[in-house]
C-alpha cells in the first residue's frame, strides 16, 4: 500500500486498494471466510500501522487505509449475512447481488460476484438465471473493450438478449480500470460460456445473438473448427426451436406473487411484494410448502402461516406474533397492443416485467355468484427488472387494478375460450385429447354455466339494455367468432377420431347445433351461415 502510495506521488493507492478488495471478494464469494476473527484482527493491525507511521502522519495515507479496511469490513459483514441466510436461496442471491451492484463501477469486482451468483444458481438448478449472470459478465467485458476501442459492440449488442443489460453501463473510466486485463480472448471465452449456458436453459432463441458477436472474431482468426462447431450448435438450436414449438413441451417457468407480513420476523422485508420465478410447472401448493418449510425452520413452524387468498391483506387483522407469507399464482400480462406480437411461448416468457392475477367478487359481498352478478378485480403488477434476470425474484414496483363488471367478465371469458380453441386448431400437431376437453366445455348445454349462460344473461333482449349497447355488440361479435372456432374444431376432431369415438363426436355435434340454434334465437340472426356444420 505504502509503495503504491509513494509511486503515485502520495495521491492514492487505488491499484493496491482494488487488488486487495478483488482478492478478498474472490476468497469469500463462496461464503468461506465468514466470521473470521483473525481476519478482523488483521484489519485492526493494518489500521494501527498506518496511524503510527510518523512519515505518513501529515498525509491522507492513514484515512485511505481506514477507507480500505472499512470497505473490507462491509464485504465481511455482507458475507456474515450470507452465512445467516445460506438456506434461503432467494435472500442469499439478493445479498450477493447487492455486493455486485455496489461494485458496478469496478468491472473485475462485479464480475467476481456475478460469477459467484451463476454458480449458486447452477447449484439450485436455476439455469435461466445462471445464463443471465454469464450474459451480464460477457456484456461487461464487451463494454469495457468497446470503450477502449478494442471491440466494435458494447452493451447495445446484448439488448435483444435482456433489457436489464444497461446495469453494466455503470463502470467508470478512471484509474479504477487500470488493473483490468480484459482482451478479445477473454470476451470470446465468456461468449462461449454464454452459448453453453443458454443451451442448458433451453433458451435456444438467444444463442443466435451471441453467435453474431463471436462469428466475426472466429472468421478474422480463420478458426474454421470453432466456426464449424458454432454453426452446428446454431443448426441444432433452430431444430430445437421447431421441435418445442410443435410439441409445446418447453416450460420456461411459472410465476408467483409472494408478499411478506410480520415486522418482528421479516424486518425490512415486511410488506414487500416480489414476483418469484419457479422452475417448469411448479404448483401453488409446491412453492407454498417450500416457503412454509424455509421460514418454519427460521422462525419456528408454529409461527409461520401461508395466506393463499389473493385479496389485499389487512395487516391490522394479522397476529403480530406470527410471520405471514402470501402466495398467489400470476401469469405474464400483455395489453391488447402487445398480445398479437407475442406469437410463441418463448416470446411470452422472455423480457417480461408485468404479471396479472384476478380476484372474483360480487356486489353482495360473496366471492362467487351467478353470471349476472359475477365481477372480478384484475391486478397487474410491474417488477423493477425483466425476467429472466440474474436473480430468481424481483421486487414489485407498481400495481394497477381494473374492475370488471359482469358483462366485462363475460367478454373476457368468451375471448379466452375462443383464443384457446383457435390456438389448439392452428397447431401443426393437434392435441386431440386437449381439443376434445375444450370442445366439451364449449358446446355444453348447461343452464347456469358455460358460454350459453353468458348469452342468456347479456344478449337476451329483456336483459341486454342493462349492459350497454357497445358491450352487447362486442359480446355478440365474440360469440360469432366463438361459433366459428367451435365449427373448425369439430371439423378437425372429425378428421382425427377413430371409429370408437364416432358416437362421442356425434354427441358434440348435436350439442353444438343446439347451442347455435339457441344463440341464433337470442341474437335474432342465423349465425351458422358461413359454417360447414349445418
Amino acid at each position: 500500500m505504502k509503495n503504491n502510495y509513494e509511486y503515485t506521488k502520495r495521491k492514492t493507492f487505488l491499484r493496491t486498494h482494488l487488488q486487495i478488495i478483488i482478492a478478498v471478494s474472490q476468497l469469500i464469494s463462496d461464503v468461506a471466510l465468514t466470521g473470521s476473527s483473525r481476519f478482523q484482527e488483521s484489519l485492526s493491525i493494518i489500521n494501527n500501522f498506518a496511524n503510527s507511521d510518523k512519515a505518513m502522519k501529515s498525509t491522507a495515507f492513514p484515512s485511505e487505509v481506514k477507507g480500505l479496511t472499512k470497505r473490507i469490513r462491509t464485504v465481511l459483514m455482507a458475507t456474515a449475512q450470507m452465512k445467516e441466510h445460506e438456506k434461503d436461496p432467494e435472500m442469499l442471491l439478493d445479498l450477493q447481488y447487492s455486493l455486485a451492484r455496489s461494485y458496478a463501477s469496478t468491472p473485475e469486482l462485479r464480475r467476481t460476484w456475478l460469477d459467484s451468483m451463476a454458480r449458486a444458481h447452477l447449484k439450485n438448478g436455476d439455469l435461466s438465471e445462471a445464463a443471465m449472470c454469464y450474459v451480464h459478465i460477457a456484456a461487461l467485458v464487451a463494454e469495457y473493450l468497446h470503450r477502449k476501442k478494442l471491440f466494435p459492440s458494447g452493451l447495445a449488442a446484448f439488448k435483444k438478449i435482456t433489457f436489464n443489460i444497461d446495469e453494466e453501463a455503470a463502470m467508470k473510466e478512471d484509474t479504477g480500470m487500470q488493473d483490468v486485463y480484459y482482451s478479445e480472448e477473454v470476451l470470446v471465452e465468456h461468449l462461449e460460456v454464454c452459448v453453453e449456458a443458454l443451451w442448458k436453459a433451453e433458451r435456444y432463441e438467444l444463442i443466435t445473438h451471441i453467435a453474431r458477436l463471436v462469428i466475426p472474431i472466429y472468421e478474422k482468426r480463420h478458426d474454421y473448427e470453432k466456426l464449424s462447431r458454432l454453426y452446428d450448435t446454431l443448426h441444432r438450436a433452430y431444430n430445437k426451436i421447431m421441435e418445442v414449438i410443435q410439441s409445446g413441451r418447453r416450460l420456461l417457468g411459472t410465476y408467483f406473487r409472494v408478499a411478506f407480513y410480520g415486522q418482528g420476523f421479516f424486518e425490512e422485508e415486511d410488506g414487500k411484494e416480489y414476483i418469484y420465478k419457479e422452475p417448469k410447472l411448479t404448483g401453488l401448493s409446491e412453492i407454498s410448502q417450500r416457503l412454509l418449510m424455509l421460514y418454519g425452520e427460521k422462525f419456528g413452524p408454529e409461527n409461520v402461516k401461508i395466506i393463499q387468498d389473493s385479496n389485499k391483506v389487512n395487516t391490522k387483522e394479522l397476529d403480530p406474533k406470527c410471520a405471514y407469507v402470501q402466495v398467489t399464482f400470476v401469469k405474464p400480462y400483455f395489453d391488447e397492443k402487445e398480445a398479437p406480437e407475442k406469437k410463441t411461448d418463448f416470446e411470452k416468457c422472455h423480457n417480461i416485467n408485468r404479471f396479472v392475477f384476478e380476484t372474483p367478487y360480487t356486489l353482495s359481498g360473496k366471492k362467487h355468484g351467478g353470471v349476472e352478478e359475477q365481477c372480478k378485480k384484475r391486478i397487474v403488477l410491474t417488477t423493477g427488472s425483466t425476467f429472466p434476470y440474474v436473480k430468481k425474484r424481483v421486487e414489485v414496483v407498481g400495481e394497477r387494478q381494473m374492475d370488471l363488471k359482469p358483462v366485462d367478465v363475460a367478454i373476457d371469458e368468451m375471448k379466452a375460450r375462443t383464443a384457446e380453441l383457435t390456438k389448439l386448431c392452428s397447431s401443426q400437431e393437434v392435441d386431440m385429447i386437449q381439443l376434445q376437453l375444450k370442445l366439451q366445455g364449449c358446446v355444453s348445454v348447461q343452464v347456469n354455466a358455460g358460454p350459453m349462460a353468458y348469452a342468456r344473461a347479456f344478449l337476451d333482449d329483456s336483459k341486454s339494455s342493462h349492459s350497454g349497447n357497445k358491450k352487447v355488440k362486442e359480446l355478440k361479435d365474440i360469440f360469432r367468432r366463438f361459433v366459428e372456432a367451435c365449427s373448425v374444431a369439430l371439423d378437425i376432431n372429425e378428421r382425427l377420431i377413430k371409429e370408437d369415438q364416432f358416437e362421442y363426436h356425434e354427441g358434440l355435434k348435436s350439442n353444438f347445433k343446439e347451442m347455435v340454434k339457441e344463440l341464433s334465437e337470442i341474437i335474432h340472426e342465423q349465425v351458422t351461415a358461413a359454417l360447414k356444420i349445418q
